[in-house]
């Protein structure tokens, strides 16, 4: 009897310096476990500095690839990232309903840890009504959570009636990402939109420069704890502890002239 992989498939804009987007994707999956497969929706010019520019792939190309990989290999999960058009969102919503996949992790991109823009402002309302209600798990850190309620985040205690506000009235989980706060002890939070249960995922912050492509990694890890079949919860605190080695490894390192990668690879070399 051969081995099976578990199967993780991000679909997200790539990132040549290899901090974020696919190349982070794909890193994590592999290792938290999983085989890794993407389907790639722009070609992002970037690196630890910022982003110089976006080239959109076609979106019948796009969800071409989606349909090869799943026709062939399907997947556990899946992790969506940087979608930039109405257009592209549509597409893709409706393209993996027709393969009726509940492990979906979106990670709603719209900035870059740079700061720069990388999400259509008239593209923000179809990820809300269109593509939210649909995954399982949404990834917001506080600036896209801000822009997904229209209103400001200023503190650790408004978290947890965001998260639930940020759930569409349980339609979605929410792990709303703390980082963007000042405290020196970073609390997630995290709301189950299926057991009505809010987890709160303390860590001290670390210090460091080197922050690239953090939340593609977090979405990622999540994605692959839950394809290989954790529960919800579990595979969030799972993510989340993976998250703390990554960034505490990373910030040994000093590599580009901006926000550094983390350590994708700590627990092997």
């Amino acid at each position: 009897m051969k081995k099976k992989y578990h199967i993780a498939m991000t679909i997200a804009g790539s990132d040549p310096s290899g901090g974020a987007g696919i190349q982070a994707d794909l890193k994590t999956f592999s290792a938290c476990g999983c085989y890794g497969a993407s389907a790639i929706v722009a070609v992002v010019d970037e690196n630890t500095v910022g982003v110089t520019g976006v080239h959109p792939v076609p979106v019948d190309f796009v969800t071409g690839q989606i349909k090869s990989v799943l026709d062939d290999i399907g997947s556990d999960a899946i992790k969506i990232g940087m979608l930039h058009s109405k257009e592209l969102i549509i597409a893709i919503r409706y393209t993996l309903i027709g393969y009726n996949y509940t492990n979906i992790v979106l990670d709603p991109v719209m900035v870059a840890t740079s700061g720069d823009k990388l999400l259509q402002d008239e593209a923000i309302q179809t990820l809300k009504d269109e593509l939210i209600p649909y995954v399982r798990v949404i990834t917001p850190n506080i600036p896209e959570a801000e822009i997904l309620l229209n209103r400001r985040i200023k503190k650790q205690e408004d978290l947890p009636d965001f998260a639930r506000e940020l759930s569409m009235n349980r339609q979605v989980s929410v792990l709303l990402k703390a980082g963007h706060l000042s405290d020196d002890v970073l609390t997630d939070v995290f709301y189950n939109a299926e057991t009505d249960q809010l987890l709160a995922l303390s860590s001290p912050r670390i210090y460091t420069n080197n922050t690239h492509g953090t939340g593609c990694t977090f979405s990622s890890a999540l994605a692959a704890y839950l394809a290989k079949g954790e529960s919800l919860n579990q595979a969030v605190r799972l993510a989340k502890a993976y998250m703390e080695r990554v960034i505490q490894a990373g910030a040994e390192y000093e590599i580009g002239k901006g926000h550094g990668p983390v350590h994708h690879f700590v627990d092997f070399w």
